[in-house]
């Protein structure tokens, strides 16, 4: 195989399998998680086939997972499903809205839990592509990722409020996923708050934990093609790579190359697709958003674009997401200006779940201010209206000079931002493209 060859299809199969190799890696490091509990002391983990609840929102230090979000209490775990099925257990959420997400090895979505699926109360079970077992008595309904690797992470909506965290901690306890094997086939219940803590993986620093290294990236690969069964049409692409992989293993010069490829492809393509403004499709305002989240297909640049800066999106009709990080005339959000986010009377978005403006650093992650505040929305019964039913959100690294609008205030950090809304179980206007978020406003 001519090296000008090698190199064409490595880079390709780079892009390609960067999310696949992600989730490979991250269910290696959750393998050695002894029992349930903290990574770095924040970020929920646990033994493969398990999850853990957080009890609150998570804390704006953790580095495990980009972009999260402080209007839910989170549950994370990764799934290996060819050891054997996943129960899971939803209690009853009454109005209160939830979505369990499901993912697979590519991080699409497999499993429809959540409000807007009516889904009842009671056991449901994950299983792999090639499980053939019974339904065991008592699970409601089954559902059946493409893949065997795989993560599952619950979030259930809390008020920013004192009495919101009680009220919402009976149903915490009854959130718990297990292997087959150990379920009694009735609700088990797991007080969360006595977790132990966990050293955070190497390669964690002030953005996400470095979950893909170029170096061991085609090392990785031949096991991840056998966890990732191809997709229809792909079994020409998963030919290529193999052929790719088998020339590399005759020839050593060549993986070296190989290697070589991977380290220039992180760095020169990888590395650009964490910018929100390259990902999606850009909308009205100078926002861009993801039509297709966590629903891929062939989509393969942006499914890495995703895995590279929001994993674990959920897919459309769960929640779509907005994304911004530049001003109207190109340059970037920087916390030393002052700007604004005014939704007109009767135009916030239409939601039937909730919605929320969230404010991140550079990095995809919170940078720690005064009033431990990192968005606004639904949450926050606090909020004030302008004489005209309209709402505007503050957004500066410095308080408003005006202490009336500081009830509004997003905080911002003193450099660079971006700015992110959720729109959870989002309403017609939003799937079909005529609600978008409104501009921001640099006032100073």
């Amino acid at each position: 195989m001519p090296e000008a060859y090698a190199r064409v299809i490595g880079q390709f199969a780079y892009v390609w399998a960067w999310p696949m190799v992600n989730m490979h890696n991250r269910r290696n490091r959750f393998d050695q998680v002894p029992e349930p509990g903290l990574l770095d002391g924040v970020a929920p983990a646990a033994p493969v086939n398990e999850i853990c609840m957080l009890t609150d929102y998570v804390d704006p230090m953790e580095r495990i997972v980009a972009t999260p979000n402080q209007d839910v209490v989170y549950g994370f775990g990764l799934l290996s499903l060819d050891r054997e099925p996943v129960v899971v257990q939803v209690p009853d959420f009454g109005d209160r809205f939830w979505v369990y997400q499901a993912a697979d090895q590519r991080t699409d979505g497999f499993a429809q839990l959540g409000s807007m699926y009516g889904t009842r109360p009671g056991l449901y079970m994950l299983v792999g592509p090639n499980w053939q077992g019974a339904t065991p008595p008592g699970i409601n309904a089954v559902f059946r990722s493409p893949t065997t690797v795989g993560a599952f992470a619950p979030r259930v909506f809390q008020d920013d409020t004192a009495e919101d965290r009680q009220r919402v901690q009976p149903l915490i306890r009854q959130i718990m996923a297990y292997p087959l094997s150990r379920s009694t086939g009735r609700m088990q219940t797991r007080d969360w708050t006595t977790v132990p803590r966990f050293p955070a993986p190497a390669g964690a620093s002030a953005g996400e934990t470095k979950w893909v290294d170029p170096e061991t990236f085609f090392d990785s690969l031949p096991k991840v093609l056998e966890e990732a069964p191809p997709l229809p049409g792909e079994e020409a692409i998963y030919g290529q790579v193999r052929a790719l992989l088998d020339a590399a293993k005759a020839k050593p010069e060549l993986m070296a190359v190989l290697k070589r490829v991977a380290a220039e492809t992180e760095d020169g393509l990888i590395s650009t697709l964490f910018n929100w403004r390259n990902q999606g499709i850009p909308v009205a305002n100078g926002w861009t958003t993801m039509v297709n989240a966590a629903a891929w297909g062939t989509d393969y640049l942006t499914r890495a674009s995703a895995a590279r800066a929001n994993i674990f999106s959920n897919v459309a009709v769960e929640t779509r997401y907005f994304a911004i990080d530049l001003e109207s005339d190109g340059s970037r959000l920087e916390g030393s200006h002052r700007y604004t986010v005014t939704f007109p009377a009767g135009q916030l978005p239409p939601v039937r779940g909730f919605w929320s403006l969230t404010m991140y650093g550079e990095t995809h992650f919170f940078e720690r201010n005064d009033l431990n505040r990192y968005s606004l929305g639904t949450k926050n019964h606090h909020l004030k209206t302008g004489p005209d039913g309209s709402l505007t959100i503050h957004v500066s690294g410095e308080p408003p000079e005006d202490a009336a609008q500081r009830t509004n205030w997003l905080p911002a950090p003193r450099g660079k931002f971006s700015l992110y809304l959720r729109a959870y179980w989002p309403g017609p206007e939003i799937l079909d493209g005529r609600w978008t978020p409104p501009p921001v406003r640099r006032t100073s």
